[in-house]
């Protein structure tokens, strides 16, 4: 046991504390020291988890937009939905109404002309309006030019006729209006 004392008290003070050659002592110093480098320090930690955390707010914000974005799409979907839901039945009751006209033209029952007009109040409340054409422009959203009739300048791109009532289900034309033209 006194030998290895004395073996121990021959050795260099850096190995007599590390129990290391100092070759091995420096060469664990260099590692140590590259992996303090490797390790990031609190500061580089902290500016990490703060550019995660912008990166997610700012995910999280576009996410929420997105949503909002398709709620209010489909908000609209639905309510356009609503809005024209009639729309295909009440093109098919168009012809009852032409056919109330022709019948009140031809006679003059008191009886036909009240259905007559509880079927208009009834389309009416469901926002079922005729387009105007009396000494209306020509529009090509709302008519349709059936012929065109030489008129005179005054008339000249007007309605001069209506050959077929159109009809509006909202702001929606369901049938366009059979108009003669002035040319």
């Amino acid at each position: 046991m006194k030998k290895e004392k004395i073996d121990e008290m021959e050795q260099p003070i850096e190995e007599q504390e590390t129990g290391q050659q100092p070759e091995q002592a420096a060469e664990n110093e260099q590692e140590s020291a590259a992996s303090a480098e490797a390790t990031p320090t609190a500061e580089e930690q902290l500016e990490k988890a703060q550019e995660r955390i912008a990166e997610l707010e700012d995910k999280n914000l576009r996410m929420m937009a997105e949503f909002d974005n398709y709620r209010r799409r489909t908000n609209k979907e639905k309510l356009e939905l609503m809005a024209t839901a009639g729309e295909r039945i009440f093109k098919e009751m168009l012809p009852l109404v032409d056919d109330f006209e022709r019948a009140i033209a031809a006679t003059d029952d008191e009886g036909v002309k009240l259905i007559y007009q509880k079927f208009l109040s009834f389309l009416d409340k469901n926002d079922v309006h005729p387009i105007e054409t009396e000494d209306a422009d020509f529009n090509t959203d709302e008519h349709e030019a059936v012929t065109t009739f030489a008129a005179g300048e005054d008339k000249k791109g007007k309605v001069i006729d209506c050959t077929q009532k159109g009809y509006k289900l909202g702001e929606k034309v369901i049938r366009f209006a059979k108009v003669v033209v002035g040319e």
